[in-house]
């Protein structure tokens, strides 16, 4: 029987599942009307999530659901043409007894199942995948046949001569079939593989490295007389000075990969064996990813929302690059309400597009700073503004007046915790009255990757790292990374934050005011029950989300924290007798009132056994 599908009947699942309200699904399928889309596709473009789609469609057409990450089978795989299963966005699984098992993005496209069996020449059995999954599939099945048949179309070495080539060489080598194939599969497979940086290292040979969950992995590796070539496309492509060898260029190119319009940020840095290129993948249409997935604990995501609900206040987001900061304040754009409120960002670079929104893009050299972006921003009549990052004391100024003045302003710094934040806006010469008035919160992160729940497995802690870390003896097994097809045998999946919320309530304020250090403003805010990045790191690893080995740095300062409950990690203070959040007994105390300390096998008052 051919599967049929009934938009509304997807609706209603998704609304079911808890995976989309009855106002996106409505807003959907008003959408659809116009663009005349399939309404999976337009509700993942409106930032759903691609997977909770997919499962929906599944139970909607009664198919089975394939989970990434797809791993294909080999025997499947040489089955297919890769421009048959690019073309269609399917992916060969595995063989049946009869049959072939593939995943798909578009289960109704019927005339390319028929393709594809007479193709292939056994009966096909369909598994509905997302338009992700399918793409990192793919580079996976055929990525790697493709690169090397591009490898064996380059050119020779050339014969050696005392000078460098000329530009028009390295221009006509760099406009060269293979080497444009050889960037372009670099790129769909980076892109298949959800990395967020490409690097090409000069070497001999060259190579080719790909940030994945903040890890480089070597991909690829390429002739060294064929870098100088790759270079020049690569520049090319950002509309960079290709005869500039000697110092940085920075530049920007827009690109098409996998039926996506995707923008890089191209670096070059001139070293000892030739330019080193390093790229920066980013898609506009990934606008945000929803707080909950981003690994926020319940307590710690509802204070947050409690902020973000604020009319007016600075909110910042503080951490080292590449922690996430953006993503942070992406999802926290991605709630407000951009229908009955102006909200407008200020970037250097605009990174991601988000509908409902207008984003300005800060160019110094054209005169357009921070500061004066903000002040023209705010003869726009905006109710929420986000500046990207604080950099200086005019942007700063400017940021603390529009807070005062019945603006949320949302920012970034560069600092190591929360109450760090503190001290750089005071260091930065503002005002302490203006803080105190002006701040509501602070968000410190960090990213951790997450274990791949498939593979992890069990393992115990060394009793002298539990001392060394000040973990108690509570729990002494956590989970560690193991290795699977669907990891990649990496042992691990994504990645999550690990996070620290300062409100600044009352007695924060007032300690700014007296611009007090921020050792005393740590201690304000975890007795008002922050939960610091290393107990927060802690409850994940206890969790079983991440490993001790990602978090080890963060959790070196638990010892130096207030302590935490060993049983669900809660912050306590020094003088509680037990947990008020989980009620576990954390001190012990003799009928005859004498406090018992851990080893203690008496009251060494009245010698009454402890119990």
């Amino acid at each position: 029987m051919r599967p049929s599908a009934d938009t509304r009947v997807l609706g209603r699942l998704l609304v079911a599942a808890g995976a989309a309200t009855e106002a996106q699904v409505a807003a959907g399928l008003e959408e659809q009307l116009r663009t005349r889309e399939r309404l999976g596709e337009v509700l993942v473009r409106r930032g759903l999530d691609p997977e909770q789609v997919a499962r929906a469609l599944a139970c909607q057409l009664q198919l089975p659901y394939a989970p990434p990450p797809l791993t294909p089978e080999a025997a499947a795989v040489r089955l297919i043409q890769p421009e048959l299963a690019r073309r269609l966005r399917v992916l060969p699984l595995g063989l049946s007894p009869r049959g072939l098992r593939v995943a798909t993005a578009e289960p109704l496209d019927l005339n390319g199942l028929d393709d594809l069996q007479f193709q292939s020449g056994r009966r096909v059995e369909p598994e509905v995948a997302s338009a992700v999954a399918i793409e990192r599939g793919l580079a996976l099945a055929f990525g790697q046949r493709e690169v090397d048949a591009v490898l064996t179309r380059l050119p020779g070495a050339p014969a050696a001569t005392a000078s460098a080539p000329e530009d028009g060489e390295l221009r006509r080598a760099a406009e060269a079939p293979p080497i444009v194939a050889l960037v372009e599969l670099v790129l769909e497979r980076a892109v298949a593989l959800g990395a967020s940086d490409v690097h090409f290292e000069a070497g001999a040979p060259a190579r080719v490295r790909t940030r994945i969950d903040g890890v480089l992995r070597e991909v690829l590796r390429i002739p060294e007389h064929a870098a100088p070539a790759v270079v020049s496309r690569l520049k090319v492509m950002a509309d960079l000075d290709i005869s500039v060898r000697r110092r940085p260029q920075d530049g920007r190119a827009a690109v098409r990969v996998g039926g996506r319009d995707l923008s890089l940020r191209v670096s070059t840095l001139p070293s000892s064996l030739g330019e080193k290129v390093v790229l920066r993948v980013l898609d506009p249409d990934n606008a945000a990813r929803p707080l909950d997935q981003m690994g926020l604990f319940p307590d710690d995501r509802d204070r947050l929302l409690r902020l973000l609900s604020r009319p007016h206040g600075l909110l910042l987001v503080t951490g080292p690059t590449g922690s996430g900061k953006t993503t942070t304040l992406y999802g926290a754009l991605s709630i407000l309400d951009r229908e009955r409120r102006n909200i407008i960002t200020l970037e250097d670079p605009v990174e991601y597009r988000l509908p409902g929104i207008t984003q300005v893009q800060v160019h110094a050299r054209a005169g357009l700073s921070f500061a004066k972006a903000l002040r023209a921003v705010l003869r726009q009549d905006p109710d929420v503004v986000m500046v990207g990052e604080l950099r200086d004391r005019a942007t700063l100024e400017v940021a603390l007046a529009a807070a005062l003045t019945g603006h949320l302003v949302l920012s970034t710094l560069h600092t190591n915790d929360a109450a760090g934040a503190v001290a750089r806006l005071l260091d930065m010469g503002a005002a302490p009255y203006l803080v105190a008035g002006a701040l509501v919160g602070v968000l410190a992160q960090r990213l951790a990757r997450r274990l791949c729940p498939d593979c992890r497995s069990e393992s115990a802690i060394p009793p002298g790292e539990l001392a060394l870390l000040g973990l108690g003896a509570a729990r002494t097994r956590v989970f560690a990374p193991g290795g699977c097809p669907r990891c990649g045998g990496h042992g691990y999946r994504g990645r999550l934050g690990i996070f620290e919320l300062l409100t600044a309530d009352a007695r924060v304020r007032e300690l700014v005011l007296r611009r007090a250090p921020s050792d005393a403003l740590r201690e304000a805010a975890r007795d008002a029950g922050c939960t610091t990045l290393g107990q927060d790191a802690w409850r994940k690893v206890a969790a079983g989300a991440t490993s001790l080995d990602e978090v080890r740095p963060l959790l070196a300062l638990v010892a130096d924290e207030a302590p935490a409950c060993p049983g669900c990690s809660a912050p306590i203070r020094r003088d509680f007798m037990a947990c008020p959040a989980c009620g576990s007994r954390l001190r012990r105390k003799c009928a005859c009132g004498v406090l018992l300390e851990e080893r203690w096998k008496c009251c060494p008052a009245c010698g009454t056994p402890a119990g």
